[in-house]
């Protein structure tokens, strides 16, 4: 079935949908961002079949999101956030912040962020909730939190 084409879209929610809006890419973006950074890895932590991890992984490449990067002779790749995939984790940090206060319930965010400039633990979003100052992708540290799963 071909994929509807919003990269040509005049509208910039529709042309980042083209980039993420096939459900697995922001979560392989996520596994990246957490540390995961070879196909293997993801694989294991998604249970994505290898086709659709392939699929991902090289349009998330084409788009400039993630670059590959050779990591022993075989050859055999890790995936590493480009400024523009940092950028876009940006968006995902809201949309976990989104679903930390609507979705998580009772036993509450599975994860945690530590922001860097002030070390106190804060929720997803742009802003830390302690010291005010902007909170990035590359400002905190990913911790588990209470709705972690086991």
């Amino acid at each position: 079935m071909q994929r509807t084409n919003f990269s040509e879209m005049a509208c910039s929610i529709a042309r980042t949908l083209d980039v993420i809006g096939e459900p697995w890419s922001p979560l392989v973006l996520r596994d990246v961002w957490a540390g995961f950074t070879r196909f293997e890895q993801i694989q294991a932590d998604l249970g994505i079949s290898r086709k659709v991890l392939t699929e991902r992984l090289n349009h998330l490449v084409e788009c400039g999101v993630l670059d590959r990067r050779p990591y022993d002779r075989r050859p055999r790749y890790e995936y590493v956030l480009t400024e523009k995939g940092a950028d876009l984790v940006d968006l995902l940090m809201v949309m976990a912040g989104w679903g930390d206060k609507w979705l998580a319930g009772e036993a509450g965010p599975p994860v945690l962020y530590r922001h860097h400039a002030c070390g106190e633990i804060s929720r997803g979003d742009l802003r830390c909730a302690h010291c005010g100052e902007p909170m990035h992708a590359g400002d905190v540290d990913l911790l588990p939190g209470p709705g972690a799963a086991p």
